[in-house]
């Protein structure tokens, strides 16, 4: 059956390094998927406004995309939001008081993201601060965060990568119930609504566009991928990924993301 419903991972994934794509490449290659229908969607745990200004080049010389954003917490069409999914302020509270208690935790930063911008501690400075602003829209910092005006999509708290694992393992023991948590690279892990991830996200798109599962492809390298690269038998690991995300997808892709793995891929798929 003919793939209708391309989707993949940015960072570590589609793109090549600091914020960059090979724009002319990916162009042509949206050029041969619209001429057979088929849509391309930008699956990440960016917001989508990010997402939007990442792909703004491309998008205004024409070309449609679809996105993913927020891990999955946020799903829209090229000119329409679909889908949102938000913390409760009870499930907040419970997230950042965890958080205050938990000693292994003292030198963490806590981000929210929510619908009117990015919200992190004034308290935060140095490099991790520089990649808040960097890869999130719209940052604010603020005194409370549990007094922030806005409705929340998700926490992301800054560990270092080694030990990201380990936290995605302990959150999801004490809110596994309630709630997601997810390793999201950079020693990011996110914390999201229950049953919110990007198989669930791209599964909005597939019943908007009436695409099957065995219809959909997409790529990704780390543990916020996991749950789209073992749903879609077209699921494509990174060989740039780390070991234990290699060992749980078994299909790869056929180059690492700093030589256009993603695109060249899809070439081959394509016939191009």
């Amino acid at each position: 059956m003919s793939i209708k419903l391309i989707a993949s991972d940015m960072d570590g994934t589609f793109l090549t390094a600091n914020d960059e794509y090979s724009q002319a490449r990916f162009e042509r290659v949206l050029s041969v998927m619209e001429t057979r229908d088929m849509r391309f969607v930008a699956a990440s745990g960016r917001q989508v406004k990010n997402l939007q200004q990442l792909f703004a080049p491309t998008i205004n010389n024409g070309f449609e995309m679809d996105f993913v954003g927020s891990n999955g917490a946020v799903v829209s069409t090229f000119e329409q939001q679909l889908y949102s999914v938000h913390l409760s302020a009870n499930q907040l509270e419970k997230v950042i008081d965890w958080n205050a208690k938990n000693p292994e935790s003292a030198e963490n930063i806590i981000i929210m993201t929510g619908d009117k911008g990015t919200y992190v501690s004034n308290h935060a400075t140095g490099q991790v601060a520089e990649m808040v602003f960097q890869f999130y829209p719209n940052v604010k910092q603020v005194e409370k965060l549990m007094q922030v005006d806005d409705h929340i999509l998700g926490i992301t708290f800054v560990w270092p990568n080694n030990e990201v694992q380990q936290h995605v393992s302990a959150l999801r023991n004490i809110f596994g119930n309630e709630l997601h948590a997810t390793g999201s690279g950079f020693g990011s892990v996110d914390v999201l609504g229950k049953g919110v991830d990007k198989a669930a996200g791209l599964q909005v798109l597939q019943d908007y566009y009436n695409v099957l599962d065995s219809e959909v492809m997409v790529f990704g390298d780390n543990g916020n991928d996991l749950e789209m690269l073992t749903k879609y038998e077209n699921g494509f690991v990174m060989p740039n990924a780390e070991p234990f995300m290699q060992q749980r997808v078994t299909k790869k892709a056929v180059d690492v993301n700093t030589n256009d793995g993603v695109l060249k891929t899809i070439e081959q798929y394509l016939g191009i």
